[in-house]
């Protein structure tokens, strides 16, 4: 194999298919990217057996064949060549190694058999279709940060994708929860998705797969079975296994007759809470909510090291509660909101909590008070 492209070509290949590979593992090959090249186009594979990542590349391909290198190893190389190289890879196969040239630069790698990488077997998808990058950029990134990084309840581990009924008709739904705070986020249906089974997208993948959703008038087609997922641009394709366990049923905990509201400008709310809790030692520090008419304050009482107390002007006009939450929870929600106002709904001070975005819906996150 000989083949010669451009740096920056080279170097968003590697870059997605290095964030692939487990630093640390006991089969040599995972650490490996899979070059394959072709009559005009090289394609990367990188894969941890759970999730394989494959970009297609331009290249002048002088002879087609394929190897595989460290990922982290030949990332780093391209990394710290200067901006516009030419840079050519050739494999010797006999002598196990690979060479890379630059200009002046010249590196010799040490390469394993291509028959020794694993490559995923190709699934039958049960549903194919595709959705706008910015819809599914939303779906998950207002989801993740309430994915649980708790082990035991692996089931929780990532963002369930699913098909729902809303107020307004059948949404494409994705959930996240991890006990003390819940995301759900709704978008229209994409055409095709309508006998799409629920999926658990794992925590890494979610992470993996923003780099997919930059470009907004991308399109990106989903292939969902009941074992793994897929998304795909033109030139990336991410496949994934999904997580094997039954996502709890998250509607019981929404609650739906909370009735007292308090509006706020979530800007301002998100740093007076940053404000407010710098004088607690512990992130998890509660902030308490002292509410009266038209009026919040904001505080934390932390004895060994001091206390913190801030009034907002906000829209109440219920009778006065007092209720307490983690302050890092509290941030994680209010920076979701990306329009001007947060809503937040409270029942009592020991009740599940709803926030939502001003008066959209398809928005929702909850998140469980703390004894103050």
């Amino acid at each position: 194999m000989k083949i010669s492209i451009e740096r920056a070509a080279l170097l968003k290949a590697l870059s997605q298919a290095q964030s692939v590979v487990e630093r640390r593992n006991t089969i040599p090959i995972l650490a490996n990217v899979l070059i394959e090249a072709d009559a005009n186009s090289v394609s990367f594979r990188a894969t941890d057996l759970d999730i394989e990542v494959v970009d297609k590349a331009i290249a002048q391909v002088e002879r087609p064949g394929a190897t595989t290198v460290s990922a982290v190893m030949l990332h780093d190389i391209v990394r710290k060549l200067p901006d516009g190289a030419l840079i050519t890879l050739a494999d010797d196969g006999a002598a196990g190694r690979l060479t890379v040239d630059a200009g002046r630069s010249n590196f010799s790698l040490a390469t394993l058999p291509r028959e020794d990488f694993p490559v995923m077997a190709n699934a039958e998808y049960a549903s194919n279709f595709s959705a706008p990058a910015k819809v599914l950029r939303r779906l998950f990134d207002k989801s993740k940060f309430a994915i649980s990084t708790e082990e035991t309840r692996y089931y929780l581990n990532g963002v369930y994708m699913h098909v729902a009924e809303s107020e307004d008709g059948r949404v494409l739904r994705c959930v996240a929860t991890d006990g003390h705070r819940l995301a759900r986020i709704d978008a229209d249906l994409p055409a095709d998705a309508e006998e799409m089974p629920g999926v658990i997208v794992p925590r890494k993948t979610v992470g993996e797969l923003r780099k997919l959703l930059d470009d907004d008038d991308m399109q990106i087609a989903v292939s969902v079975s009941e074992t793994k997922v897929r998304f795909a641009t033109p030139e990336i394709t991410l496949t994934s296994k999904v997580i094997d366990g039954t996502f709890p049923d998250y509607t019981r905990v929404i609650p739906s007759g909370n009735a007292r509201k308090l509006e706020v400008d979530a800007a301002e709310f998100a740093k007076a809470v940053d404000r407010v809790a710098t004088v607690s030692s512990e992130r998890s520090r509660a902030v308490k909510m002292a509410l009266d008419e038209d009026r919040l304050i904001l505080s934390v009482n932390a004895p060994d090291s001091g206390a913190a107390e801030e009034e907002l002007a906000v829209a109440y006009g219920d009778e006065r509660l007092e209720i307490g939450f983690n302050a890092k929870y509290l941030l994680e929600i209010a920076s979701q909101v990306d329009r001007e106002n947060a809503v937040f709904l409270f029942n009592s001070s020991g009740d599940p909590t709803l926030m939502r975005e001003g008066s959209d819906t398809s928005a929702v996150y909850v998140v469980m008070p703390m004894r103050v």
